[in-house]
């Protein structure tokens, strides 16, 4: 007989390959990617990102950009067995995309002065993946 071990925790989440990765690694414009795959957390933390580091866009695009990854993060995460808690590696790279759009969003509520929103956003980070925290946040 087997036994769990019930201090284990759950076990850690390894979404599936983003359908929109392949598209962004060979250069296509995140926008464009977006519209073709309007589901994907990738493509929302991409544009989020570049948002973010743009002179030219302002903080609240960023925000949105990073909101809507975020969401669309979640909807994948549970349709995967993720039940609102536990790891998500970042080593696994499908599993970037949320993480990404996790940092972003703590990145833009703080610019946009949503200190408990950014507060949140980055512990959810550090539990979610210490190592994504250290990439991202560090």
């Amino acid at each position: 007989m087997t036994h769990q071990d019930l201090m284990a925790g759950p076990p850690p989440i390894h979404l599936p390959e983003d359908p929109a990765a392949g598209e962004l690694a060979a250069g296509a414009a995140a926008s464009d990617v977006v519209r073709s795959h309007p589901e994907s957390p990738l493509a929302w933390a991409t544009l989020a990102e570049q948002a973010l580091a743009s002179e030219e866009a302002d903080d609240v695009t960023s925000y949105a950009y990073a909101r809507v990854g975020y969401h669309r993060s979640l909807d994948l995460l549970r349709r995967n067995g993720w039940k609102g808690q536990g790891p998500v590696p970042w080593e696994h790279e499908p599993n970037q995309g949320f993480l990404r759009a996790l940092a972003a969003l703590a990145t833009a509520a703080h610019r946009i002065g949503e200190e408990p929103e950014a507060v949140r956003c980055s512990e959810f980070l550090r539990d979610s993946s210490p190592a994504a925290y250290q990439a991202l946040r560090g």
